[in-house]
């Protein structure tokens, strides 16, 4: 069994982004969501999750909107990801601005 966190950080103000909206899904189906704090993190999300291809969807127009700025391009964005069981955790960060986004495998 496997736990789950995300960070997102606005890079082009330079802080953490709090207040995004995170859903995590399994295949199509909904498990969780949960926004990020004031310091861009949601330590657990979702619990204990067994192994499986799972998605994380960022609701970045919404969070841009909620600070009174711009979506002129992205709305959402989606990852996609395989959650294989060897792991206790996963960390998956996103690196965002209006135009342009970025994840990697977190610690």
């Amino acid at each position: 069994m496997t736990t789950l966190s995300s960070h997102v950080l606005d890079l082009e103000l330079g802080t953490p982004a709090g207040g995004v909206r995170v859903a995590l899904f399994r295949g199509e189906q909904f498990v969780a969501d949960a926004e990020t704090s004031a310091n861009g993190r949601i330590a657990d999300l979702g619990g204990t999750l067994s192994a499986g291809t799972y998605r994380l969807e960022f609701h970045l127009a919404a969070y841009l909107s909620a600070h009174d700025r711009a979506a002129p391009f992205l709305q959402r964005v989606s990852i996609e990801f395989l959650l294989d069981g060897s792991q206790a955790h996963y960390h998956v960060p996103l690196l965002v601005t209006p135009y342009a986004c970025t994840s990697y495998r977190g610690s």
